[in-house]
C-alpha cells in the first residue's frame, strides 16, 4: 500500500521525501505513465482578493502590444474588456506625442496603466500534469506557477485521474479556483468504470472512447497502439470532435511512427518519438545496443538521443515526411523542454528558481532514482550530454524548417521531471524554440495563436481565444519589459541586468498580470504565495 494514499498521511509524505528523496516513496503502478498519481490535493475555493474581476468595463491604457498573430509589435493602444470578453483594441497614438484623451475609449469601471509595458494573449500550454504525490501533492502550487508566467490555459495529458481532472476543469471554468483554463485529455482504458476493464480489441477502443465522451472529456492522449487499436482510437474520436496527441513511446514506435499515427487521424504529436523513426536512412528500427533495457531509465532516455545520425537533415526521406505532415495539417508539439538538462545536467539542476520557488519534495523527486520517473541520472556522462547536443541540433533544424514551410509548432512543457518546474519550463521551451531558429514573434505565436488552432482543430470551429481581437475571450499577459528583445524577462525570476546609472545588478520583468477570463491576478503576488508554499515545507 502507498503511504501517501491517505490524506491524514499526506504531509508525513512531503516531510520523509526531503530527508529519504523520492525513490521511497514514489512506487508508481505504471513508471511510464507518471501522471496516473491520484493523490493530487484540489486546489482550494478562490479566496476573497485572488483575483480582482470580472469588470463591466476594464480598459487597459496605453499598451505595447503583441497580438499573437506575428505581426509586428504596435502601440500605444487601449484593449477594452466587458465581462470576459474583448470588444475593442484602439490605436491612441503614434510614439512621442502626447495621446489625446477625447479621443480614448470611455466610461472604464477599471483600468490599468500599460504606458510602456507589452501585452500578448494568454499562453497556452499544451502538454501538462498536476503534479503528484510526493513531488508537489497540492494543485494550487502548480496552478499559481503556471498563471504566474502568463499560462492561462493548459492541455492536461492529462492532469491527473479522469474524474479529478475534470472536475478540476469545470471548478476552473467557473472560476472558483485559481487557476488556468483546463483542456482534458486522457489515455485510453482511463476512468473509474474501466479500472478493472482492458482494451484489448479494436471494439474495446471504441467503446472507451464513446464512454470518456459521455464522460465529458475533451480529447485523446495516446500511446504508440498496435494498427487496430490506434485506428479505432482516433476514428471513434472524430465522431465526437475530440482532439487528439500522442507520445509514441520507444516500445510501440516500430510499429506505430509519427507518419503511421498522422495518416490514421492523429492531431498532434507531443515529444519527438516516432518522429525520427519515420525519416530513416538505413535502418528500419533503431539499432539498440545488445545490453538495453527500456526498464532502465538511463538506457530509455540516454539510448534515444543516439539516433540523431540515423537522418539526413534535408535529404529525401527528411523533405518527404514535412511534405506529409503538411498535407495532413499536422502538429507538433515538441516539448524540448523536459529533456534539455539531457544536454547540460549541472545547469538544470543549479537553475535561479529552484532555491525560492521549487518545493522540498519536488527537488528530491528530480535526484537520481531507480524508482522515480524521469529521474535517470544514474551515472550521467560527457557522452550523454554530448549525444543529446548533437540530438536537438537536428531536431531544431526539422521543426524551424516545418515551421519555415508553414507547418505548425507549438508550445508544451510536461514540466515536473527532469528539472523542469512548472511555469519556469514552458518560458524555456521558449528559449529553445528561439534557439531552433523561430523568431521571437514565431514563438509567441506558437505560444498563442498556433496553440488554440491545435485545440479547435478538431471541433472544426473557429478559435474563441489565443489572439488579441475583439470577440475573443479575455485571457492576456501584461509585462513591464520587452520579450522580443528577451524573453527571460517571462520568467518569474526576471532577466539579470546592470545598471549602469547605478552599478547594481538588478533584475527586470517577470510578469506583471495575467488576466483570464478578464479577472486580473498579480503575478508577483502568486509567485509570493509558491514561496510561501515552499517556506511552509522547509519548515
Amino acid at each position: 500500500m502507498n503511504p501517501c494514499k491517505t490524506a491524514g498521511r499526506l504531509l508525513l509524505c512531503t516531510v520523509l521525501a526531503c530527508f529519504w528523496g523520492s525513490s521511497t516513496l514514489n512506487a508508481q503502478k505504471k513508471k511510464s505513465e507518471p501522471e496516473e498519481q491520484k493523490t493530487v490535493k484540489p486546489a482550494p475555493p478562490r479566496k476573497p482578493g485572488e483575483g480582482e474581476g470580472p469588470f463591466k468595463r476594464l480598459i487597459i491604457r496605453g499598451a505595447m502590444l503583441i497580438d499573437g498573430t506575428g505581426a509586428p509589435p504596435r502601440g500605444p493602444v487601449d484593449i477594452v474588456v466587458e465581462g470576459n470578453t474583448i470588444v475593442e483594441v484602439k490605436s491612441v497614438g503614434v510614439p512621442h506625442v502626447p495621446i489625446e484623451d477625447k479621443k480614448r475609449p470611455q466610461d472604464a469601471t477599471k483600468e490599468i496603466d500599460a504606458s510602456g509595458a507589452y501585452v500578448m494573449p494568454g499562453f497556452i500550454d499544451l502538454h501538462v500534469h498536476t503534479g503528484g504525490v510526493p513531488k508537489a501533492p497540492e494543485a494550487e502550487y502548480v496552478y499559481k506557477l503556471w498563471l504566474a508566467h502568463g499560462i492561462t490555459t493548459v492541455r492536461g495529458v492529462p492532469t491527473g485521474p479522469l474524474e479529478w481532472s475534470l472536475s478540476e476543469r469545470d471548478r476552473s471554468a467557473r472560476n472558483e479556483i485559481v487557476a488556468p483554463h483546463i483542456i482534458s485529455f486522457h489515455r485510453p482504458g482511463s476512468g473509474k468504470e474501466w479500472k478493472d476493464r482492458k482494451i484489448i480489441t479494436p471494439e474495446d477502443a471504441r467503446a472507451w472512447v464513446r464512454y470518456a465522451a459521455k464522460k465529458g472529456i475533451d480529447g485523446l492522449k495516446l500511446g504508440a497502439h498496435r494498427p487496430e487499436i490506434m485506428k479505432a482510437l482516433l476514428d471513434e474520436a472524430k465522431k465526437f470532435k475530440m482532439g487528439s496527441t500522442a507520445h509514441l513511446a520507444q516500445t510501440g514506435v516500430a510499429q506505430m511512427n509519427a507518419l503511421d499515427a498522422a495518416r490514421l487521424g492523429l492531431t498532434s504529436m507531443t515529444h519527438f518519438y516516432g518522429l525520427f523513426e519515420a525519416m530513416y536512412e538505413n535502418n528500419d528500427v533503431q539499432p539498440w545496443p545488445v545490453d538495453m533495457n527500456y526498464n532502465d531509465e538511463q538506457h530509455r532516455f540516454g539510448q534515444v538521443a543516439r539516433q540523431w545520425n540515423l537522418v539526413k537533415p534535408g535529404g529525401e526521406k527528411w523533405q518527404a515526411l514535412q511534405q506529409a505532415f503538411l498535407d495532413l495539417d499536422f502538429y507538433l508539439n515538441p516539448t524540448m523542454t523536459i529533456y534539455s538538462a539531457g544536454r547540460d545536467v549541472m545547469r538544470a539542476r543549479n537553475a535561479d528558481w529552484h532555491s525560492r520557488y521549487t518545493l522540498p519534495s519536488q527537488m528530491a523527486f528530480y535526484q537520481p532514482s531507480r524508482k522515480s520517473h524521469g529521474a535517470y541520472w544514474f551515472y550521467w556522462t560527457t557522452w550523454d550530454e554530448v549525444a543529446w547536443k548533437n540530438f536537438y541540433r537536428v531536431w531544431m533544424r526539422f521543426l524551424n524548417e516545418y515551421k519555415n514551410r508553414g507547418g505548425k509548432v507549438t508550445l508544451g512543457s510536461d514540466a515536473g521531471f527532469i528539472y523542469q518546474l512548472y511555469g519556469f519550463g514552458y518560458i524555456l521551451e521558449m528559449e529553445l524554440l528561439q534557439e531552433a531558429g523561430f523568431h521571437p514573434l514565431e514563438v509567441i505565436r506558437a505560444a498563442t495563436l498556433h496553440g488554440a488552432m491545435e485545440i479547435f482543430k478538431p471541433k472544426g470551429t473557429p478559435i474563441e481565444y489565443g489572439v488579441v481581437r475583439p470577440g475573443l475571450r479575455a485571457d492576456l499577459v501584461l509585462v513591464e519589459a520587452n520579450p522580443l528583445e528577451n524573453l527571460k524577462v517571462l520568467y518569474g525570476t526576471g532577466a539579470v541586468k546592470l545598471n549602469d546609472e547605478t552599478g547594481e545588478v538588478e533584475r527586470i520583468g517577470g510578469v506583471k498580470y495575467t488576466i483570464k477570463d478578464g479577472i486580473i491576478y498579480d503575478a508577483k503576488k502568486l509567485l509570493q504565495d509558491v514561496e510561501e508554499m515552499v517556506a511552509k515545507q522547509r519548515k
